[in-house]
């Protein structure tokens, strides 16, 4: 099974959680390729991947399916329908990761097989724009499109499965409590989730839970939570937040309570965004970044010391990430994995340019 990831801003975080997603699931890679935002995967022959469990990937756009090679005859032998939809008139567009020569000889062969289906279709180039964590701009499929398909190197397949973006403004944006400073988004929080590698009926444990992003999403993958925070304000709008969900209240646990000290059972890993400090609307000197990064160093380390004896599994964790001068100011994570006696797993970037405090994202394991 051949399928191709398309990748969201940050694809180096992206392809993480997707090799942990498939880690999970216990689905073999045999071989990989990227090329820019997208990842070219060979799956174990049984892996059939579904929408039901693609849904939970955070930093996907889409994905597709391998037809076939881009000759003539594997084409036909393949494609003995190259639309099954019911409309008469359609609109496509192709993404391409190949080169020219592919992409004229596979652009010519779909308006030919389009044609003798008796279809009115149209091909429609890519209108949008994404720019990527390294600020290098890609184009990427625009809205009202009906069929898309992708070349990639020498394969041609057919897009199967869209991120829905309205599904996750709506959670994110209509729930009943919101932050509008430093709150992390749906699509982060699965990232993380994936990233621990907890599995279905599971339990993870998210130390400063706010308002339940984090949990939310753990349930919808139907991973049970234990939620603690110190601001009995925060878990009782989680509480509400929850509830909005109308996830089972059976799995999950909210505690008003400092995670310094607190005890949890059976967790198999840890999720979660800790205080960033102090929303920054201007870009601080480097002795204030410095002085916020080492309260958060004391606060992580206080927090991780005391979950490392509760915590199976994966610790996957934010940290601030802050612009002063004309670099950014991190963390001391390696001090932070040491005192605590944890390795690193994993260390990615997620911020805008213009963000005066981003997120770095930790994996930790023992």
């Amino acid at each position: 099974m051949k399928y191709l990831f398309i990748l969201g801003r940050n694809p180096e975080l992206s392809e993480a959680e997707i090799y942990s997603f498939l880690k999970t699931r216990d689905i073999k890679i045999i071989e990989k390729h990227s090329k820019g935002n997208a990842l070219f995967l060979e799956l174990d022959e049984h892996a059939e991947l579904a929408n039901e469990e693609l849904v939970f990937l955070g930093g996907t756009i889409a994905v597709g399916k391998v037809i076939a090679e881009c000759k003539k005859k594997g084409l036909d032998a393949s494609l003995k329908s190259v639309y099954q939809g019911r409309k008469n008139n359609i609109t496509y567009a192709i993404w391409d990761f190949s080169d020219a020569e592919r992409y004229e000889f596979i652009s010519s062969y779909l308006k030919d097989r389009l044609k003798e289906e008796n279809l009115k279709a149209s091909r429609k180039n890519l209108t949008g724009t994404l720019e990527l964590q390294d600020g290098k701009k890609v184009r990427i499929v625009g809205n009202d499109i009906d069929e898309e398909y992708f070349l990639y190197d020498n394969y041609f397949g057919k897009i199967f499965f869209r991120t829905d973006y309205e599904a996750l403004e709506f959670r994110d944006m209509s729930k009943p409590h919101k932050r509008e400073s430093l709150t992390i988004s749906p699509r982060l929080a699965k990232i993380m989730i994936n990233l621990s590698e907890a599995k279905k009926g599971e339990k993870i444990v998210d130390c400063f839970c706010g308002i339940g992003s984090i949990i939310g999403e753990a349930l919808i993958q139907g991973i049970k939570a234990i939620g603690i925070d110190k601001d009995k304000k925060a878990t009782d709008m989680a509480k509400k937040n929850l509830e909005w969900l109308k996830v089972n209240k059976d799995m999950y646990t909210l505690i008003n309570g400092d995670a310094g000290n607190a005890k949890v059972e059976d967790a198999a890993s840890l999720v979660s965004e800790p205080d960033l400090g102090e929303v920054l609307r201007e870009v601080p000197s480097k002795e204030k970044a410095h002085m916020i990064e080492e309260r958060y160093e004391k606060l992580i380390t206080r927090v991780l010391s005391n979950m490392k004896h509760h915590v199976k599994g994966k610790f996957v964790f934010t940290a601030p990430y802050i612009l002063a001068g004309v670099g950014r100011v991190s963390c001391n994570i390696t001090k932070i994995a040491g005192m605590c006696k944890l390795k690193i797993l994993g260390a990615y970037k997620e911020f805008r340019r213009d963000q005066v405090v981003g997120r770095e994202i930790f994996v930790l394991a023992r």
